[in-house]
């Protein structure tokens, strides 16, 4: 079993993939690792550019686009490493041997089931990337979050775990999908992610499933990397924000709450 595997999924993004995989294989020199990238049907040329560059990278080619759980289901269904890394498109990789560090924090930390990195924007500044479980008025709140009191309302500012220390390793509720460090033996346990949700918020979904059947999700700020961010859903009427929408309504409905979610083991 190779220890190691990392999933990307992209769709039209062919100027972010090429900073992605350069980072992925230039931090992680003498780390044996496979890489799966899933493409949703892009037309910029993509796949092309991977197959003449990366020729040693999986390739699964997608006639339409799966949207975002599907597809990287599709790659933990064949991922073959005890860890497995779900990679965003749209990130580069900072950290030397970022790879090694993380496995070594796994291997070390048996009740992690997920770990993820501090994400920077370009210019530096911390992106607020572990959270507490959402509730629906945080949802709410997330559409008009460009207003300040609305950005500093204490109802977010607890939702972004502003009172922390986010240079310190330590227990969080769910780390979003940019970087999320998978026990492969957890994956087998709870099952993929949840194919009803198209686009968001499957990560939360992932984390609180995780959580319910006793795993520890950690935020691991060790390890940085750029998360050039390309959210799509603050537009209104498109499909990306109609589906995201629906799969938030899909993600209350399924976990029964509207505040705080129920999180006793049922197993």
């Amino acid at each position: 079993m190779i220890q190691f595997s990392v999933i990307i999924i992209t769709w039209n993004a062919k100027h972010f993939l090429t900073k992605c995989l350069k980072s992925v294989y230039e931090k992680n020199r003498g780390f044996q690792f496979e890489l799966i990238l899933i493409d949703n049907n892009s037309s910029d040329g993509s796949v092309e550019y991977v197959q003449s560059n990366f020729p040693q990278v999986k390739l699964i080619l997608n006639k339409n686009n799966r949207g975002v759980g599907p597809a990287r289901n599709q790659g933990l269904k064949i991922a073959t490493g005890k860890y497995i890394l779900i990679l965003d498109v749209d990130t580069e990789l900072i950290t030397e041997n970022t790879f090694e560090k993380t496995y070594e924090f796994m291997e070390s930390n048996p009740g992690t089931g997920i770990l993820g990195a501090k994400l920077l924007f370009p210019d530096n500044s911390l992106q607020y990337t572990c959270k507490r479980f959402p509730s629906v008025w945080v949802k709410l709140f997330n559409r008009f979050e460009k207003l300040e009191k609305i950005r500093n309302s204490q109802i977010m500012r607890e939702h972004y775990m502003f009172d922390i220390d986010h240079n310190e390793t330590q227990k969080v509720d769910y780390v979003i999908g940019a970087f999320q460090l998978l026990r492969k033996d957890m994956v087998d346990k709870i099952g993929c992610y949840d194919e009803e949700i198209f686009y968001g918020p499957e990560d939360i979904d992932f984390c609180l499933r995780a959580r319910i059947a006793g795993y520890d999700t950690v935020y691991f700020p060790e390890v940085e990397l750029y998360h050039f961010c390309q959210r799509i859903t603050k537009k209104l009427f498109t499909k990306a924000t109609f589906e995201h929408i629906k799969g938030l309504f899909y993600f209350f409905r399924k976990h029964k709450y509207i505040s705080k979610p129920k999180l006793e083991n049922k197993s």
